[in-house]
């Protein structure tokens, strides 16, 4: 049957992710993440805070200019870091970007579609995720756009995943976890794994990663699955 002219299909396109990266230890685990919702053809909109950016540059080696993001300069250092065959990575997000699988937002700039309740989402995830982030939405801040656009996941009910990487933790890091997950958020910390038989550096990074990623029901081959055995 012909569907009439004023009428569009109700097949929609992928909804996007919201990655963001914050002042926390484990930048390698963010870029990661970057690289593989990439291959995977993820809608993604990316945002950096000036302090994710100074671990960056202490962690992997890449002074990022916040004004105009090389996430290809950070994907070779992180792929680099984890001793991982090399890529063109100019390529891949060059043309991500091109075909609109790419967003970089300032991370104080309000005026985005991530600062918006009506911009639909599948999700957003804050990879690392420093204390003082978790503490601007634990107690609704919104002191950045990374804040505002978690703060307007929990009052739409989108999923919202932080993955903290601090040790130890103060109590007020723990209450702050708490009602992060009070509110619906999904505290996932930067903890690998071993069952999965880690050999490499990389095997711990793609733990968490992959961990992120089931979050969001997106098909990867990070690690391998437990599961039982025939005795």
């Amino acid at each position: 049957m012909n569907m009439p002219n004023n009428l569009t299909s109700s097949i929609s396109p992928a909804k996007p992710i919201v990655l963001a990266v914050t002042g926390a230890s484990g930048a390698v685990y963010g870029a990661r993440l970057l690289q593989v919702l990439l291959q995977q053809k993820v809608p993604t909109h990316l945002t950096i805070s000036e302090s994710g950016a100074a671990v960056i540059a202490q962690e992997l080696n890449v002074r990022l200019d916040l004004e105009n993001v090389d996430a290809a300069a950070v994907l070779r250092a992180s792929n680099a870091f984890l001793k991982q065959p090399s890529m063109d990575f100019n390529t891949i997000v060059t043309e991500a970007a091109g075909n609109g699988l790419l967003a970089i937002h300032h991370y104080k700039n309000y005026f985005t579609p991530i600062a918006s309740g009506s911009f639909l989402t599948a999700g957003m995830v804050i990879c690392p995720c420093s204390g003082s982030t978790l503490s601007g939405i634990a107690h609704a801040a919104s002191q950045n756009l990374i804040q505002r656009a978690a703060d307007v996941h929990l009052k739409e009910h989108r999923k919202l995943i932080v993955v903290t990487r601090e040790t130890p933790l103060s109590v007020f890091q723990l209450e702050n976890m708490h009602r992060v997950a009070q509110a619906g958020a999904v505290v996932l910390p930067a903890a690998p794994g071993w069952y999965h038989g880690a050999t490499e550096l990389v095997d711990l990074v793609d733990f968490v990663v992959a961990r992120i990623l089931d979050q969001f029901d997106v098909t990867h081959t990070l690690m391998r699955r437990w599961k039982e055995t025939a005795e």
